[in-house]
């Protein structure tokens, strides 16, 4: 499978969004925050569908918002295929969420790696269980 992250893995219909925020759950694995919710399968999109979100309270300059959103969205793409798709597609599910920077400080993208790798973890674990 393509390490890819097209439109239609990106979470952009507003009443999707304001569902997922309204009637979901939610976990922290620093520096991120994931709010999840569970659906049935819908075979016109993509199994899993994301957005990412850097606080502008916390990182005043739209560079340093841009510059997490990258690494954020790398770091993603890279790890989806092997831990979040695999346990999506063999449970049948559809999977709106919502990843948000909650850190003080940008992190390197090694430490990015290793943390978005331990929420992934998480977020298969609470999704099967």
């Amino acid at each position: 499978m393509k390490k890819t992250f097209t439109k239609e893995e990106r979470l952009c219909s507003r009443r999707k969004i304001d569902s997922l925020f309204h009637s979901s759950s939610s976990f922290i694995v620093y520096p991120f925050r994931v709010v999840f919710l569970v659906g049935a399968i819908q075979p016109t999109s993509a199994p899993v569908q994301v957005i990412l979100s850097v606080s502008k309270r916390r990182f005043k300059r739209a560079h340093d918002r841009n510059r997490i959103k990258r690494l954020m969205r790398e770091v993603y793409r890279l790890q989806k295929n092997e831990i979040l798709y695999e346990e999506v597609n063999k449970l049948s599910l559809h999977l709106d969420m919502a990843i948000q920077y909650v850190g003080k400080e940008e992190l390197s993208y090694e430490l990015l790696f290793v943390k978005m790798n331990k929420t992934l973890k998480q977020l298969v674990h609470e999704i099967s269980s």
